[in-house]
């Protein structure tokens, strides 16, 4: 067989693995079909498109995940409940405080950990701060793809004073698994109050640049305005959740609908789009910048400087340093909890919050033991990589540049 009719064998053969996936007509070579990704910048990560095209106009999108094969979900359940928190910082790796949240939250409803209120108000603090990095990524590299150099730089210039923080309270800048079951790992350095209220003031005025910078320029407002419109009812029936379903016009978000962690104290609004197009969903993240400073401002005038950061139970937290040299019982609780974790009921809970992207909820199975025997996540990339094909029927190429950046995707989010 020559080189030339093996490759028609196997072109004939991939095409035929795609039937009923794309038109009669790619069938027969009257579309093309085209690769985009994974090896591409304006997919944010490993994802491979599978463009069916005519001419530049998109017929059909079909997403490739599965590139990154971490399996985080089956690694955290060979591994007690507390030594599982760590990985959870690996999916969505631009907001790892969101997954630990997530987790800690699933860990206490299993084991009725209860979390003291000063823990709750560092981790608003926390999550507020991660929510401005996150979106800082996502604005600057949305802009990049449509050529905004000069945001993206402002953009990173920000985060750079946030991870900062995050180094200052966890030892880390990004995977810092500082959220622990029943509260966070170590109290708050005296310094990291200052830098919080200096930031706060420093970056308001910087959002009013990055309104002026886009939302009336010309060339942006014609590469998202009309484009990726997802009307509400599609939104929902494709699970899509977050800043991407409120810039539909969907006024859905879990810190209104479903408190946790004291949200409901909280004054904030929620911004919502009316066209759901790429215009929509970049201006909803913009005012939500807006409130996270809100809500950041609150939280710290709230938070006293001195008080519980974690449970006091013992059997879910280890003792004060102070206590170990003192306390035999101390010694032996440290001991356990560090060698053996904590035992949790043989039962299953589901718990979700607002992460930069939208829903991310964890489902846990305890098995009476100190190992979960069912860890799950609920991502929002996941839901949102499902819906590029809906958001792109009918776009241009071009446009799937905007399209992908407006949903905020993250891949590890998708290969757990």
């Amino acid at each position: 067989m020559s080189e030339l009719t093996a490759t028609k064998a196997t072109w004939e053969g991939s095409l035929e693995a795609l039937k009923g996936l794309v038109s009669e007509r790619a069938m027969t070579g009257e579309t093309m079909l085209l690769n985009m990704g994974p090896h591409h910048p304006s997919t944010h990560g490993v994802l491979r498109l599978l463009l069916e095209l005519d001419g530049e106009e998109i017929i059909t999108v079909l997403p490739d995940i599965g590139f990154l094969h971490t399996g985080i979900e089956k690694n955290i359940e060979d591994k007690s409940y507390e030594k599982g928190v760590p990985l959870t910082d690996r999916m969505d790796y631009l907001s790892p405080m969101s997954n630990n949240m997530a987790f800690c939250m699933a860990v206490e409803k299993l084991a009725d950990i209860q979390v003291p209120e000063r823990a709750q108000i560092i981790r608003v603090v926390c999550l507020e701060l991660a929510r401005i990095a996150s979106h800082m990524v996502w604005l600057g590299t949305h802009a990049l793809d449509m050529g905004a150099m000069s945001v993206f730089l402002y953009c990173f210039r920000e985060r750079e004073k946030i991870l900062n923080m995050f180094e200052m309270v966890s030892g880390q800048r990004m995977m810092g698994s500082y959220f622990r079951p029943g509260g966070v790992w170590r109290d708050l350095p005296d310094p990291f109050y200052k830098h919080v209220t200096d930031f706060l003031e420093y970056f308001l005025p910087k959002i009013d640049d990055y309104e002026s910078i886009l939302t009336q320029n010309p060339i942006w407002l014609d590469r998202t305005q009309g484009v990726g419109i997802l009307e509400p009812d599609v939104a929902l029936a494709w699970g899509v959740t977050g800043s991407s379903l409120r810039g539909s016009g969907v006024n859905w978000d879990i810190r209104k609908a479903m408190p946790y962690s004291g949200y409901n104290t909280y004054e904030f609004d929620v911004p919502l789009g009316e066209h759901g197009d790429v215009y929509d969903r970049f201006y909803v993240r913009i005012l939500e910048l807006r409130q996270s400073v809100k809500i950041l401002q609150q939280a710290m005038k709230r938070l006293p400087k001195k008080g519980a950061f974690r449970t006091d139970n013992r059997k879910f937290a280890p003792p004060p340093r102070s206590e170990l040299g003192q306390s035999m019982e101390a010694v032996i609780h440290h001991f356990k909890l560090w060698t053996y974790g904590f035992d949790a009921p043989d039962d299953e809970v589901y718990i979700s919050l607002e992460s930069p992207r939208g829903e991310i909820g964890c489902y846990l199975h305890g098995t009476g033991g100190n190992k979960p025997r069912r860890v799950h996540f609920k991502t929002p990339s996941f839901m949102h990589v499902s819906a590029i094909p809906a958001l792109s029927e009918g776009a241009l190429i071009a446009d799937m540049i905007a399209i992908i950046g407006s949903v905020d995707i993250v891949l590890g989010d998708c290969d757990r």
